[in-house]
Protein backbone atom coordinates (compact mmCIF):
# COMPACT_ATOMS: atom_id res chain seq x y z
CA UNK A 1 0.00 0.00 0.00
CA UNK A 2 2.79 1.88 0.91
CA UNK A 3 4.28 1.53 -2.42
CA UNK A 4 1.81 2.63 -4.37
CA UNK A 5 0.78 5.63 -2.43
CA UNK A 6 4.34 6.68 -3.19
CA UNK A 7 4.16 6.01 -7.06
CA UNK A 8 1.06 8.02 -6.81
CA UNK A 9 2.78 10.60 -5.25
CA UNK A 10 6.07 10.93 -7.64
CA UNK A 11 2.85 10.52 -10.68
CA UNK A 12 1.28 13.82 -9.17
CA UNK A 13 4.72 15.50 -8.78
CA UNK A 14 5.84 14.97 -12.19
CA UNK A 15 2.16 16.08 -13.96
CA UNK A 16 2.30 19.05 -11.96
CA UNK A 17 6.05 20.17 -13.06
CA UNK A 18 5.15 18.76 -16.40
CA UNK A 19 2.27 21.21 -16.46
CA UNK A 20 3.91 24.18 -15.29
CA UNK A 21 5.55 24.22 -19.73
CA UNK A 22 2.61 24.33 -21.94
CA UNK A 23 2.70 21.76 -24.89
CA UNK A 24 0.48 22.67 -27.83
CA UNK A 25 -0.65 19.78 -31.16
CA UNK A 26 -1.17 21.46 -34.54
CA UNK A 27 -1.83 20.13 -37.44
CA UNK A 28 0.37 21.75 -40.28
CA UNK A 29 -0.90 22.11 -43.92
CA UNK A 30 2.56 21.59 -46.13
CA UNK A 31 2.32 23.02 -49.62
CA UNK A 32 5.89 21.51 -50.10
CA UNK A 33 5.05 18.13 -48.80
CA UNK A 34 1.69 17.88 -50.30
CA UNK A 35 0.61 16.85 -47.11
CA UNK A 36 -0.62 17.26 -43.14
CA UNK A 37 1.89 17.16 -40.26
CA UNK A 38 1.27 16.54 -36.97
CA UNK A 39 3.75 19.33 -34.88
CA UNK A 40 4.00 19.23 -31.01
CA UNK A 41 5.31 22.84 -29.29
CA UNK A 42 6.36 22.82 -25.73
CA UNK A 43 6.03 26.96 -24.84
CA UNK A 44 8.58 28.25 -21.98
CA UNK A 45 6.89 28.45 -18.82
CA UNK A 46 6.57 32.33 -18.45
CA UNK A 47 5.90 32.70 -22.41
CA UNK A 48 2.50 33.78 -21.88
CA UNK A 49 2.97 36.12 -18.52
CA UNK A 50 6.58 37.45 -20.19
CA UNK A 51 5.36 39.12 -23.15
CA UNK A 52 8.14 40.91 -24.40
CA UNK A 53 10.57 37.94 -24.14
CA UNK A 54 11.50 36.32 -27.26
CA UNK A 55 12.86 32.46 -27.44
CA UNK A 56 15.23 30.61 -29.29
CA UNK A 57 14.03 27.45 -31.23
CA UNK A 58 14.68 23.71 -30.53
CA UNK A 59 13.63 21.73 -33.73
CA UNK A 60 13.29 18.11 -33.22
CA UNK A 61 12.94 15.39 -35.88
CA UNK A 62 11.59 12.00 -34.79
CA UNK A 63 9.62 13.62 -32.56
CA UNK A 64 7.52 10.47 -31.89
CA UNK A 65 10.19 9.63 -29.55
CA UNK A 66 12.87 12.32 -28.88
CA UNK A 67 10.43 15.32 -27.98
CA UNK A 68 9.79 14.17 -24.61
CA UNK A 69 13.68 13.34 -23.89
CA UNK A 70 14.59 17.13 -25.58
CA UNK A 71 11.58 19.27 -24.32
CA UNK A 72 12.10 18.30 -20.79
CA UNK A 73 15.81 18.95 -20.66
CA UNK A 74 15.45 21.75 -21.81
CA UNK A 75 12.59 22.82 -19.18
CA UNK A 76 14.43 21.27 -16.50
CA UNK A 77 17.50 23.34 -17.70
CA UNK A 78 16.06 26.60 -18.37
CA UNK A 79 14.45 26.79 -14.89
CA UNK A 80 18.01 26.33 -13.03
CA UNK A 81 19.28 29.18 -15.62
CA UNK A 82 21.89 27.06 -17.24
CA UNK A 83 20.36 27.72 -20.50
CA UNK A 84 18.09 30.09 -22.17
CA UNK A 85 14.06 29.22 -22.23
CA UNK A 86 12.94 27.61 -25.53
CA UNK A 87 10.29 27.12 -27.79
CA UNK A 88 10.41 23.07 -28.49
CA UNK A 89 9.19 22.06 -31.96
CA UNK A 90 8.47 18.34 -32.43
CA UNK A 91 7.80 16.87 -36.21
CA UNK A 92 6.07 13.64 -35.77
CA UNK A 93 7.50 11.33 -38.53
CA UNK A 94 7.01 7.78 -37.14
CA UNK A 95 7.83 5.67 -40.23
CA UNK A 96 7.62 8.42 -42.84
CA UNK A 97 11.25 9.01 -41.50
CA UNK A 98 12.94 7.13 -43.98
CA UNK A 99 10.92 8.75 -46.77
CA UNK A 100 11.39 12.53 -45.43
CA UNK A 101 15.47 11.81 -45.21
CA UNK A 102 15.58 10.04 -48.49
CA UNK A 103 18.88 11.07 -50.68
CA UNK A 104 19.76 10.43 -54.27
CA UNK A 105 21.94 7.21 -55.04
CA UNK A 106 23.97 9.44 -57.51
CA UNK A 107 25.26 12.50 -55.39
CA UNK A 108 23.43 11.86 -51.95
CA UNK A 109 21.57 14.94 -51.63
CA UNK A 110 18.26 15.04 -50.77
CA UNK A 111 16.37 13.42 -53.49
CA UNK A 112 12.29 13.06 -53.92
CA UNK A 113 10.47 13.74 -50.57
CA UNK A 114 13.76 14.08 -48.76
CA UNK A 115 13.83 17.20 -51.35
CA UNK A 116 10.77 18.08 -50.09
CA UNK A 117 10.93 17.91 -46.45
CA UNK A 118 14.13 19.55 -46.82
CA UNK A 119 12.66 22.19 -48.16
CA UNK A 120 9.29 22.34 -45.56
CA UNK A 121 11.85 22.52 -42.54
CA UNK A 122 13.73 25.88 -43.75
CA UNK A 123 10.91 27.50 -46.10
CA UNK A 124 7.42 26.58 -44.33
CA UNK A 125 7.89 25.08 -40.51
CA UNK A 126 10.55 27.77 -39.43
CA UNK A 127 8.63 30.23 -40.96
CA UNK A 128 5.24 29.75 -39.25
CA UNK A 129 7.38 29.27 -36.15
CA UNK A 130 8.81 32.84 -36.33
CA UNK A 131 5.52 34.65 -37.39
CA UNK A 132 3.24 32.38 -35.17
CA UNK A 133 5.41 33.02 -31.48
CA UNK A 134 7.99 35.01 -30.47
CA UNK A 135 11.36 33.63 -31.26
CA UNK A 136 15.29 34.78 -30.78
CA UNK A 137 17.26 34.19 -33.76
CA UNK A 138 19.23 30.67 -32.55
CA UNK A 139 17.81 27.91 -33.96
CA UNK A 140 19.20 23.86 -33.00
CA UNK A 141 18.11 21.09 -34.88
CA UNK A 142 17.98 17.27 -32.90
CA UNK A 143 17.95 14.02 -35.19
CA UNK A 144 18.74 10.26 -34.97
CA UNK A 145 20.81 8.34 -36.60
CA UNK A 146 19.28 8.82 -39.92
CA UNK A 147 17.30 12.30 -39.00
CA UNK A 148 21.00 12.95 -37.94
CA UNK A 149 22.50 12.61 -40.66
CA UNK A 150 19.84 14.95 -42.52
CA UNK A 151 20.30 17.65 -39.69
CA UNK A 152 23.88 18.42 -41.96
CA UNK A 153 22.10 19.09 -44.77
CA UNK A 154 21.18 22.09 -43.58
CA UNK A 155 24.90 23.25 -43.23
CA UNK A 156 25.40 23.65 -46.79
CA UNK A 157 22.96 26.25 -47.52
CA UNK A 158 24.83 29.56 -47.07
CA UNK A 159 24.12 30.59 -44.19
CA UNK A 160 23.39 27.62 -43.00
CA UNK A 161 19.65 27.01 -41.45
CA UNK A 162 20.56 25.99 -37.60
CA UNK A 163 23.31 27.70 -35.72
CA UNK A 164 23.83 24.63 -33.38
CA UNK A 165 23.21 20.73 -34.51
CA UNK A 166 22.82 17.44 -32.32
CA UNK A 167 24.08 14.80 -33.76
CA UNK A 168 23.13 11.40 -31.93
CA UNK A 169 24.82 8.29 -33.68
CA UNK A 170 24.15 9.83 -37.24
CA UNK A 171 23.73 7.38 -40.20
CA UNK A 172 25.83 9.07 -42.42
CA UNK A 173 24.86 9.51 -45.81
CA UNK A 174 27.92 8.16 -48.65
CA UNK A 175 30.69 11.58 -48.71
CA UNK A 176 29.19 13.29 -45.62
CA UNK A 177 32.06 12.15 -43.81
CA UNK A 178 33.87 14.03 -46.43
CA UNK A 179 31.89 16.98 -47.25
CA UNK A 180 31.77 18.00 -43.79
CA UNK A 181 35.24 19.12 -43.05
CA UNK A 182 34.95 20.28 -46.72
CA UNK A 183 32.50 22.79 -45.73
CA UNK A 184 32.82 23.98 -42.06
CA UNK A 185 36.02 26.15 -42.50
CA UNK A 186 34.16 28.11 -45.47
CA UNK A 187 31.34 29.02 -43.10
CA UNK A 188 31.23 32.42 -41.53
CA UNK A 189 28.88 32.17 -39.18
CA UNK A 190 28.73 30.75 -35.49
CA UNK A 191 27.88 26.99 -34.99
CA UNK A 192 27.81 24.68 -32.64
CA UNK A 193 27.81 20.79 -33.43
CA UNK A 194 27.27 18.12 -30.93
CA UNK A 195 27.84 14.61 -31.94
CA UNK A 196 27.77 11.51 -29.57
CA UNK A 197 27.29 7.78 -29.76
CA UNK A 198 27.87 4.74 -27.34
CA UNK A 199 29.87 1.66 -26.57
CA UNK A 200 26.94 -0.34 -26.84
CA UNK A 201 25.70 1.79 -30.52
CA UNK A 202 25.38 -0.26 -33.55
CA UNK A 203 28.93 -0.85 -34.87
CA UNK A 204 28.46 0.36 -37.93
CA UNK A 205 27.10 3.55 -36.44
CA UNK A 206 29.80 3.73 -33.46
CA UNK A 207 32.52 3.49 -36.32
CA UNK A 208 31.00 6.10 -38.50
CA UNK A 209 30.78 8.59 -35.64
CA UNK A 210 34.57 7.79 -34.62
CA UNK A 211 35.71 8.67 -37.85
CA UNK A 212 33.92 11.77 -38.32
CA UNK A 213 34.92 12.96 -34.86
CA UNK A 214 38.34 12.40 -36.12
CA UNK A 215 37.85 14.80 -39.16
CA UNK A 216 35.86 17.43 -37.24
CA UNK A 217 37.85 17.68 -33.89
CA UNK A 218 40.68 19.36 -35.75
CA UNK A 219 38.29 22.15 -36.89
CA UNK A 220 37.47 23.37 -33.40
CA UNK A 221 37.56 27.20 -33.66
CA UNK A 222 35.98 30.24 -32.15
CA UNK A 223 33.42 30.33 -35.16
CA UNK A 224 32.82 26.10 -34.75
CA UNK A 225 32.72 24.46 -31.16
CA UNK A 226 32.83 20.95 -31.57
CA UNK A 227 31.58 18.42 -28.73
CA UNK A 228 32.00 15.02 -28.59
CA UNK A 229 30.80 12.30 -26.51
CA UNK A 230 31.04 8.14 -26.56
CA UNK A 231 29.38 7.24 -23.34
CA UNK A 232 30.16 3.62 -21.70
CA UNK A 233 27.93 0.66 -21.92
CA UNK A 234 25.37 3.21 -23.95
CA UNK A 235 22.87 1.71 -26.72
CA UNK A 236 21.69 3.00 -29.78
CA UNK A 237 18.93 4.42 -28.23
CA UNK A 238 20.11 4.99 -24.52
CA UNK A 239 22.97 6.78 -25.47
CA UNK A 240 19.70 9.92 -26.64
CA UNK A 241 19.27 10.10 -22.35
CA UNK A 242 22.90 10.66 -21.92
CA UNK A 243 23.49 13.02 -24.93
CA UNK A 244 21.06 15.30 -25.03
CA UNK A 245 21.46 16.65 -21.18
CA UNK A 246 25.64 16.80 -21.97
CA UNK A 247 24.34 18.65 -25.27
CA UNK A 248 22.32 21.14 -23.83
CA UNK A 249 24.92 21.47 -21.21
CA UNK A 250 28.02 22.26 -23.53
CA UNK A 251 26.38 24.32 -26.14
CA UNK A 252 24.73 26.97 -23.76
CA UNK A 253 27.95 26.84 -21.12
CA UNK A 254 28.72 30.68 -21.74
CA UNK A 255 24.71 31.41 -20.38
CA UNK A 256 25.12 29.71 -17.60
CA UNK A 257 25.43 31.44 -14.33
CA UNK A 258 29.24 32.24 -13.13
CA UNK A 259 29.91 29.35 -11.37
CA UNK A 260 32.63 28.35 -8.36
CA UNK A 261 34.46 26.69 -11.34
CA UNK A 262 34.61 29.57 -13.38
CA UNK A 263 35.25 32.27 -11.14
CA UNK A 264 38.62 30.27 -9.82
CA UNK A 265 39.66 28.80 -12.60
CA UNK A 266 38.98 31.72 -15.08
CA UNK A 267 38.18 35.05 -13.35
CA UNK A 268 40.54 34.75 -10.06
CA UNK A 269 43.08 34.23 -13.19
CA UNK A 270 42.44 36.83 -15.32
CA UNK A 271 44.88 39.53 -16.40
CA UNK A 272 42.38 41.85 -17.88
CA UNK A 273 39.91 43.67 -15.94
CA UNK A 274 37.00 41.78 -14.39
CA UNK A 275 34.36 44.12 -15.35
CA UNK A 276 35.30 43.74 -18.95
CA UNK A 277 34.86 39.43 -18.82
CA UNK A 278 31.61 40.25 -17.48
CA UNK A 279 30.63 42.67 -19.71
CA UNK A 280 31.87 40.14 -22.61
CA UNK A 281 29.78 37.66 -21.32
CA UNK A 282 26.66 39.34 -21.91
CA UNK A 283 27.51 40.75 -24.95
CA UNK A 284 28.43 37.11 -26.34
CA UNK A 285 24.52 35.69 -24.71
CA UNK A 286 23.56 38.80 -27.13
CA UNK A 287 25.16 38.24 -29.84
CA UNK A 288 24.88 34.10 -29.89
CA UNK A 289 21.03 33.36 -28.64
CA UNK A 290 19.81 36.97 -29.62
CA UNK A 291 18.70 37.33 -26.23
CA UNK A 292 19.09 40.86 -24.05
CA UNK A 293 19.27 39.19 -20.65
CA UNK A 294 20.04 41.34 -17.20
CA UNK A 295 22.83 40.14 -15.74
CA UNK A 296 22.19 38.25 -12.64
CA UNK A 297 22.88 39.21 -9.25
CA UNK A 298 24.98 36.18 -8.96
CA UNK A 299 27.24 37.19 -11.60
CA UNK A 300 27.62 40.78 -9.69
CA UNK A 301 28.65 39.38 -6.62
CA UNK A 302 30.95 36.83 -8.02
CA UNK A 303 32.84 39.64 -10.28
CA UNK A 304 33.12 42.07 -7.80
CA UNK A 305 33.82 39.66 -4.96
CA UNK A 306 37.11 39.00 -7.62
CA UNK A 307 37.72 42.56 -8.17
CA UNK A 308 38.11 42.79 -4.80
CA UNK A 309 40.30 40.26 -3.88
CA UNK A 310 42.27 41.41 -6.88
CA UNK A 311 42.37 44.99 -5.63
CA UNK A 312 40.41 45.95 -8.95
CA UNK A 313 39.40 48.99 -7.49
CA UNK A 314 38.47 50.67 -11.01
CA UNK A 315 36.69 47.69 -12.00
CA UNK A 316 34.56 47.49 -8.84
CA UNK A 317 33.65 50.84 -9.75
CA UNK A 318 32.16 49.95 -13.03
CA UNK A 319 30.68 46.68 -11.57
CA UNK A 320 28.80 48.78 -8.65
CA UNK A 321 27.50 51.23 -11.34
CA UNK A 322 26.06 48.67 -13.59
CA UNK A 323 24.42 46.99 -10.61
CA UNK A 324 23.14 50.56 -9.33
CA UNK A 325 21.40 51.18 -13.43
CA UNK A 326 20.21 47.53 -13.14
CA UNK A 327 19.03 47.12 -9.98
CA UNK A 328 18.29 50.78 -8.37
CA UNK A 329 16.25 49.30 -5.63
CA UNK A 330 18.68 46.83 -4.22
CA UNK A 331 21.54 47.77 -2.09
CA UNK A 332 24.01 46.19 -4.48
CA UNK A 333 25.46 48.51 -6.46
CA UNK A 334 25.53 50.87 -3.67
CA UNK A 335 26.99 48.13 -0.86
CA UNK A 336 30.00 47.62 -4.22
CA UNK A 337 30.32 51.68 -4.71
CA UNK A 338 30.61 52.03 -1.32
CA UNK A 339 33.45 49.32 -0.89
CA UNK A 340 35.29 51.09 -3.99
CA UNK A 341 35.37 54.60 -2.04
CA UNK A 342 36.71 52.89 1.09
CA UNK A 343 39.37 51.30 -0.54
CA UNK A 344 40.37 54.66 -3.08
CA UNK A 345 40.27 56.99 0.51
CA UNK A 346 37.01 58.34 0.49
CA UNK A 347 35.82 57.17 3.56
CA UNK A 348 33.11 60.41 3.47
CA UNK A 349 31.36 58.79 0.17
CA UNK A 350 31.66 55.21 1.52
CA UNK A 351 29.44 55.93 4.79
CA UNK A 352 26.81 58.27 3.23
CA UNK A 353 26.65 55.23 0.67
CA UNK A 354 26.20 52.85 2.98
CA UNK A 355 23.77 55.33 5.08
CA UNK A 356 21.69 55.66 1.62
CA UNK A 357 20.71 51.90 1.45
CA UNK A 358 18.80 51.77 4.25
CA UNK A 359 15.54 51.31 2.46
CA UNK A 360 16.02 49.46 -0.08
CA UNK A 361 15.89 45.84 -0.83
CA UNK A 362 18.79 43.30 0.77
CA UNK A 363 20.67 41.05 -2.22
CA UNK A 364 21.99 37.67 -0.66
CA UNK A 365 24.70 38.57 2.20
CA UNK A 366 24.30 41.92 2.14
CA UNK A 367 21.72 43.18 4.28
CA UNK A 368 20.42 46.33 5.85
CA UNK A 369 22.13 46.02 8.61
CA UNK A 370 25.43 45.57 7.02
CA UNK A 371 25.56 48.67 5.44
CA UNK A 372 24.57 50.12 8.56
CA UNK A 373 26.85 48.87 10.36
CA UNK A 374 29.90 49.23 8.15
CA UNK A 375 28.59 53.01 7.67
CA UNK A 376 29.11 53.13 11.85
CA UNK A 377 32.67 52.09 11.97
CA UNK A 378 33.34 54.50 9.54
CA UNK A 379 31.40 57.06 11.33
CA UNK A 380 33.86 55.91 14.40
CA UNK A 381 37.25 55.60 13.01
CA UNK A 382 36.87 59.37 11.50
CA UNK A 383 35.16 60.81 13.98
CA UNK A 384 32.20 61.83 11.61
Amino acid sequence: MKQLLTLAFTIILSFNAFAQSKVIYEEFTSYKLDDTRRLKIQLPRDYEANVEKSYPIVIVLDANYLFEPVAGNVDYFAYWEDMPECIVVGVMQGDGRYDDCNYDDTNFMPADQGADFFEFVGLELIPYIDDNYRTAKFVIAVGHDFTANFINYYLFKDPPLFNGYISLSPDLAPMMDERLPERIPSIESKIFYYLATGTDDIQDLMAISENLNKSLKPLDSDRFKFYYDNFEGATHYSLVARAIPSAMEKIFSVYRPISKQEYSDVIMKLETPVHHYLQDKYMTIEDLFGLSNPIRINDFIATATAAEKKKQWESLREIASMAQRQYPDTVLGDYYMARFYEETGEPKKAMRTFQGAFDKEEVDFITVDLMLDKADRIKEDFGY
